[in-house]
Formats: C-alpha cells, sequence, structure tokens
C-alpha cells in the first residue's frame, strides 16, 4: 500500500489507517483470530508515525472488531457478536446490529425511545463503512417515534417537586438536538454517498417511554427497560437533582425471527413489535416539528 494513502480526502491519518484494516477484516483477508501487523510493520507500511497506529487501533477496538492478547502482542481479530449470547449494553448491542443490519440491500429501521442520542452514537460504524464503500445499500427507510415536546411526562423529574418544569425542558432540548443531528446523519448517506434512497421520518407520541424499542430490517427486535435512578444534572447554570433514566447503559435484549431463532414464540415477538410501532405510527403519532 502506498504511503500516501493517508492524505486522501483530507481525512485524519488514524480514520484512513483504521479504514483499510477495518476493509481487511470484513473481506475476510484478515479473519477471526488473526493478529494484526506489529506496530513497526504498520507504521512502515502506511508511512505515518506510532501514534496515529495506535489510535487507529484504539478505533478498532472500540468497534469491537479487535481483541487485546497482552504481554505488547499485537491485538487480534474479535470474534463477532453472536446472536444469543448475553445481553449488552444499548451503545454496544446497538452499534453492533446496526452494522449488521447495513449489511441488507433495503435497509429498514424502527426505533421508539426517549431520545435519539443512543441511536446516533450507534450509526458511527455503519457510517462510516458506507463513506469508505464497505456497505453499499440501496435505500434506508428509518422511522422514529419520541415523546411529545408538549406532553406531561413521568420522567424526567425534580426528586423534590414533580411539578417544577426545568427536568423536562431540558429533556426537549435534547430531543431536538440529537433529532436534528440524526436526520442530518441520514441526509448525508444520500448527498455525499449517493445511496439512492433515503428517508428518515421522526414521529411524536403524548407518552412516557419507559423501554426502548428497536426493529431492524422487520426481522430482529432488540428492547430494552429505562431503568429509574436518581442523578444530578446541570441546565442554565444551576444543578439539579433528578429523577431521571438510563438510556446508553440500558441492558437491550436481541429476538430474531431470522434463521438464528430459537423457536416460534421468538418469532412473533419480533412480528408483534413491529406490529406494535406500525400501531403507534399509523395513528396517534404526529410529525416532530423541528424548526
Amino acid at each position: 500500500m502506498d504511503k500516501t494513502t493517508p492524505a486522501e480526502h483530507g481525512r485524519p491519518q488514524h480514520e484512513v489507517v483504521a479504514a483499510r484494516l477495518r476493509e481487511r477484516i470484513d473481506s475476510g483477508e484478515l479473519p477471526i483470530g488473526a493478529r494484526i501487523p506489529t506496530q513497526k510493520d504498520l507504521v512502515s507500511e502506511f508511512g505515518v508515525n506510532r501514534t496515529v497506529i495506535r489510535q487507529a487501533l484504539d478505533e478498532l477496538k472500540r468497534d469491537g472488531l479487535l481483541t487485546d492478547t497482552g504481554r505488547g502482542a499485537p491485538p487480534t481479530v474479535a470474534e463477532p457478536a453472536h446472536s444469543h449470547g448475553a445481553p449488552k449494553p444499548a451503545g454496544t448491542e446497538l452499534a453492533e446490529r446496526l452494522y449488521e443490519a447495513f449489511r441488507a440491500e433495503h435497509v429498514t429501521i424502527d426505533a421508539f425511545s426517549l431520545t435519539t442520542e443512543t441511536f446516533n452514537n450507534a450509526l458511527a460504524r455503519p457510517h462510516r463503512a458506507i463513506a469508505d464503500g464497505l456497505l453499499t445499500p440501496r435505500s434506508i427507510k428509518v422511522r422514529v417515534i419520541i415523546p411529545s415536546p408538549d406532553a406531561s411526562l413521568a420522567l424526567p423529574r425534580l426528586v423534590d417537586d414533580p411539578g417544577d418544569p426545568r427536568p423536562l425542558d431540558r429533556l426537549r432540548s435534547i430531543q431536538r438536538t440529537w433529532a436534528t443531528a440524526l436526520q442530518m446523519s441520514f441526509a448525508s448517506f444520500s448527498d455525499r454517498y449517493e445511496v439512492p434512497d433515503v428517508s428518515c421520518e421522526i414521529r411524536t407520541v403524548a407518552a412516557t417511554p419507559l423501554q426502548k424499542l428497536y426493529v431492524l430490517n422487520g426481522t430482529e427486535a432488540l428492547t430494552g427497560y429505562y431503568h429509574v435512578v436518581p442523578g444530578e444534572v446541570s441546565y442554565q447554570g444551576e444543578t439539579l437533582q433528578i429523577f431521571d433514566v438510563l438510556g446508553f447503559e440500558t441492558t437491550l435484549f436481541r429476538s430474531t425471527a431470522g434463521p438464528g431463532s430459537h423457536d416460534r414464540q421468538e418469532i412473533a415477538f419480533v412480528q408483534n413489535s413491529k406490529d406494535w410501532f406500525d400501531s403507534l405510527w399509523e395513528t396517534i403519532a404526529t410529525p416532530l416539528p423541528l424548526g
């Protein structure tokens, strides 16, 4: 590989190195269990310094593609997530499953949650893969349901004053920020990376989500409960003691209607999850105003 590669498109060097190694992993050139070349070899190959190489390897580790072997040995290509292993936090599980979902020619994603923050963060790896040409979906259809901005929600709320509007005002600001970012991300798939057919629609319902749901390509459902916890947040220069929910750390449980399903009950659960989302979408859900 020539040593001008890391300068391409003006991208940070470590991102380009990570992309090239990710391509080798995804293509099978570096199979599961294979050791990555040493940092010395990678420095020579890419014409960059060790700091860049370390940053690239750290990125791949965060994406779950590499596993440390210890004692200074190069990391190895990690086993892919198994469909029925132990449940994982939402931030990890959704990122892994979204990447797999984006391998399809026609991608559909339905999401029901308090905000779209976890969804936004989980898009990072498939976004990079589409930018690098490793994933090439022909269409992407996204539907999201979050709470109505004007709804009186049960959470978040002040610990000692449920009627104080500030926790909900803060939530609405967070909702708008992440919803806008989500739509911009999907718009870039069409505008910058030439995915032919992309849509991202966000609607709202006047209800407090106590669990989150993601239905991917109509064949798998990821569900998790929001756990209510006391917490401390800053808002408009004040520190608020509130009851809030865990989102990014929520444990997601995966069910599949595909070849890896356990039984008819699991298949029925995925279909019922999709039907439940459709029932909200087609009846009481209304478009989120982002203006």
